[in-house]
């Protein structure tokens, strides 16, 4: 294996989030319509460490809370029924014009009919995670922690999370965890800041172990050419997207591990969805096939905490992807952002294309 995991560790998977709420109009049904909506957690990163925790790895969230806030009751209870460790201060509000824990408004579209998302992030209060707020050396060092997941989302969040996203990474290589980032560029995080977060993306990216991005992640975090365009048939489309891990891998030797879904759209509730990895020098491919789709936000967070989570485990590098793969089926099936597997089988029948009744 290409991964060579620390032993003896309080936690196999550490990630640094901010965490916010979602609210969505029930039936699949636009916001601008609609007066009846659920509401749930939600994070790209606890999506991610979610595959891990309900299948029993142990796992810790770091993060930071507004202080006496129903919202904030909310979510530690929440992160309790997904088996989740949580670490992290309780700000003060400050007012009614203070901090507050971030709102994602999303509707789930449907048929022809495309999802839309709608950010609200003011006063978001995961923009002040401090490093001075967490004791790394005891969280590294004392405690153990086989991987930390880092994701570009909070690494950009403001200039505290960048920092924060910085040391936890120097810490994380200081004692032998291993580090995952995913990209996750996203324009609005970046305007302004072009350069200085170019250079902190780039200073973990080099010291990272497993990188996970898209084609429009890797060209505009890195400047790094993307895959031709064009192409007539999938296996060519994965020839190019090939060529492109291959310049990424030139940019960041250190990481023994890329990988980067493929998806296609034919309507909301039904995708071609696939992956590819290069461990080493060896590539493992899922071909796109269809999946239906119930919901399609965390998707792509369920694809890495598979792979993570087969890597934890110590598994065969071809089964990384496979697991991967289907657990971003997985959590397309559900209306949390996140999957909630009752056990591996649930997630290698999907792999292996068998809906049939389980008795």
């Amino acid at each position: 294996m290409a991964l060579e995991l620390k032993k003896d560790c309080k936690y196999s998977l550490v990630v640094p989030t901010s965490i916010g709420i979602r609210i969505t109009p029930l039936n699949g049904q636009p916001v601008h319509s609609s007066d009846e909506y659920r509401l749930q957690v939600t994070s790209a990163e606890t999506n991610v460490a979610s595959v891990s925790s309900f299948l029993g790895l142990p796992v810790k969230v770091l993060t930071t809370f507004v202080k006496d806030s129903p919202i904030a009751q909310l979510i530690k209870s929440n992160l309790k029924s997904r088996h989740m460790d949580y670490e992290g201060p309780d700000v003060e509000q400050g007012g009614p014009w203070g901090y507050r824990h971030q709102f994602n408004i999303a509707d789930s579209g449907y048929g022809s009919r495309g999802p839309r998302v709608h950010n609200d992030r003011a006063g978001e209060v995961g923009r002040t995670l401090n490093v001075n707020d967490f004791d790394l050396d005891r969280i590294f060092g004392k405690e153990g922690v086989q991987v930390v997941h880092l994701s570009g989302l909070i690494a950009a969040l403001s200039p505290e999370t960048s920092t924060f996203c910085l040391e936890l990474a120097r810490a994380a290589k200081k004692h032998g965890t291993k580090i995952s980032f995913d990209l996750n560029y996203r324009a609005t995080f970046w305007k302004g800041r072009e350069k200085e977060l170019r250079n902190a993306f780039t200073e973990i990216a080099s010291v990272s172990d497993i990188l996970v991005g898209n084609e429009e992640d890797f060209q505009l975090c890195f400047g790094i050419e993307g895959p031709e365009a064009g192409g007539e048939g999938i296996d060519e489309k994965i020839e190019n997207f090939k060529e492109m891990i291959g310049r990424v891998k030139e940019t960041f030797p250190n990481a023994s591990v890329f990988a980067t879904t493929l998806r296609e759209v034919i309507n909301v509730n039904q995708h071609l969805w696939g992956g590819i990895m290069l461990e080493g020098d060896n590539w493992h491919v899922g071909k796109p096939r269809p999946i239906n789709v119930l919901d399609r936000i965390g998707g792509g967070d369920g694809f890495v905490g598979g792979m993570l989570y087969a890597i934890l485990k110590g598994w065969e590098a071809e089964k990384w992807i496979q697991f991967g793969w289907a657990s971003g089926a997985l959590a397309a099936t559900f209306l949390t952002d996140y999957g909630q597997p009752a056990d591996e089988d649930m997630v290698w029948s999907i792999w292996k294309g068998n809906p049939r009744v389980k008795r």
